[in-house]
């Protein structure tokens, strides 16, 4: 499509409607809206507009609709895909204003929350109240609710609470030409039509903005058991992950990280790879001393004490753990967090990496994290791939490298989205598509699926203002 006029007519329509303060035009000032976390994604803005509230969002989105003025919704811009920046010189709607936390209805479980409040905030707002927020993930600090709703976030809780879609039990939006949907009143059953909160979840921000989100929140668990387990192979981390499952009731997180991203990760700390000194659970033959094939991080949380539960389920493990170690005390669990919720700074410290977000089948899991690695080499033979991930839900974060922190090369994405495919997985689990991966959606979604996207797409957005180059080919 094509671009509209930024002109001095609409600079002080949209000042008139959010304050002067709060329109950036200047490129110092406008730079960081333009650049994605991962610093592969960066683009250009003319214009970032920083509304207050619900009723200033649709102002400025009827002002820029008028105009023609594509838009790019953004959250703390935390994403992964690109999905968050300005790539062709769209304007920036930050939502980061719209942060106010409303009282927790603690009947319901339930809480509305603006979307620029951050998880962080929103976990401890819920936390006063003894609940919880279902979804974590280590961007927790910068990640916003309506971001984390709008790419359908995922994180640690996945296979205990399910990802951000299953939270939402009521939201609100602007559409592009500026009206404004609403149904916040989070009834669990509510039976009068579609569902657009649903809808809106997963749609990163092409079908409208999120203003406002109700959220079922969950019990606090406060009581906390963490394992670390080493094992020889892939294959067996896959099998115990399955046997956690099946005998941890109180299982609240299941983490892999596999063995290049745990060398690495292990000098970023500055420590060894965490293998033949965790104490707990002997040696079996043969000991690996230069780090296994792969480690779980198994979380058990509940309103007493779980380690007897997890320590059982660990020894029913028998000969598949090389070793393993508990950790009941804050300190100790943090420690053995570590190795896993650093994995992503030690790979971007390393340098600019092409990640891949996929999930397998359970039975494939062990298969694509063992053959990813030569499907990797055979397009870019200097690359080097770190895998990590949720074991617990099927979700691999592919992570690859080009020598001496260099881009691998663009090939190496098809390759591993073709091989995810080959193998009956899903190309995106929880980032998205963005724009990274818009050319490999087929892989996953049929023609008549596609154009299905598109008819919705064309019903809520019929000029194609909202984020236009992202999720739809």
């Amino acid at each position: 499509m094509s671009t509209g006029v930024i002109d001095a007519g609409l600079i002080d329509e949209l000042t008139g409607i959010v304050g002067a303060v709060h329109v950036l035009r200047d490129p110092e000032m406008t730079a960081g809206y333009s650049m994605d976390w991962t610093r592969r994604f960066a683009g250009a803005t003319p214009l970032v507009i920083r509304p207050g509230d619900t009723a200033e969002t649709a102002a400025v989105m009827s002002a820029l609709a008028a105009a023609r003025v594509p838009v790019v919704p953004q959250g703390g811009n935390t994403g992964l895909v690109g999905g968050s920046v300005p790539l062709a010189g769209e304007a920036v709607l930050s939502m980061r204003r719209l942060n106010i936390c409303e009282p927790v209805d603690e009947l319901a479980s339930q809480v509305t929350l603006g979307a620029g409040v951050t998880l962080a905030d929103a976990q401890a707002h819920a936390a006063a109240s003894g609940l919880s927020v279902g979804v974590d993930l280590a961007a927790r600090d910068s990640a916003t609710i309506g971001g984390m709703v709008a790419t359908n976030a995922g994180g640690i809780n996945v296979l205990r609470y399910g990802a951000m879609r299953a939270q939402v039990v009521g939201i609100e939006a602007v559409l592009a030409d500026g009206t404004v949907v609403s149904h916040l009143a989070g009834l669990e059953k509510d039976n009068t039509g579609y569902d657009l909160g649903s809808l809106l979840a997963g749609s990163e921000g092409t079908l409208g903005i999120i203003t406002r989100v109700r959220l079922r929140l969950h019990p606090t668990q406060p009581e906390r058991a963490t394992a670390l387990l080493a094992f020889e192979t892939a294959a067996d981390a896959v099998s115990a992950a399955a046997a956690l499952r099946r005998g941890v009731a109180s299982l609240h997180a299941l983490e892999a990280v596999f063995e290049g991203a745990m060398a690495l990760v292990s000098r970023h700390l500055g420590v060894a790879p965490p293998v033949g000194r965790l104490g707990g659970v002997s040696h079996r033959s043969p000991p690996i001393e230069d780090g296994g094939g792969a480690w779980l991080i198994a979380e058990a949380a509940a309103r007493t004490d779980p380690s007897d539960e997890l320590g059982a389920a660990v020894e029913e493990l028998a000969d598949l753990v090389v070793d393993a170690a508990v950790a009941l005390d804050p300190a100790a669990r943090q420690r053995l967090w570590a190795f896993r919720e650093n994995v992503t700074e030690a790979i971007s410290a390393a340098g600019i990496p092409h990640k891949l977000d996929v999930t397998l089948p359970a039975a494939r899991l062990a298969e694509f994290v063992d053959g990813v690695p030569d499907v990797v080499r055979a397009t870019d033979p200097d690359a080097q791939p770190l895998l990590f991930g949720h074991l617990g839900d099927g979700n691999v974060h592919v992570n690859v490298l080009g020598p001496g922190g260099a881009e691998p090369a663009d090939e190496v994405d098809d390759a591993v989205l073709r091989y995810v495919a080959e193998l009956g997985g899903s190309i995106s689990a929880e980032h998205g598509i963005g724009t990274a991966k818009l050319s490999q959606l087929h892989l996953n979604r049929s023609e008549a699926e596609l154009a299905a996207f598109s008819a919705i797409k064309r019903a809520l957005d019929p000029v194609g203002l909202l984020n236009p180059n992202v999720l739809l080919p």
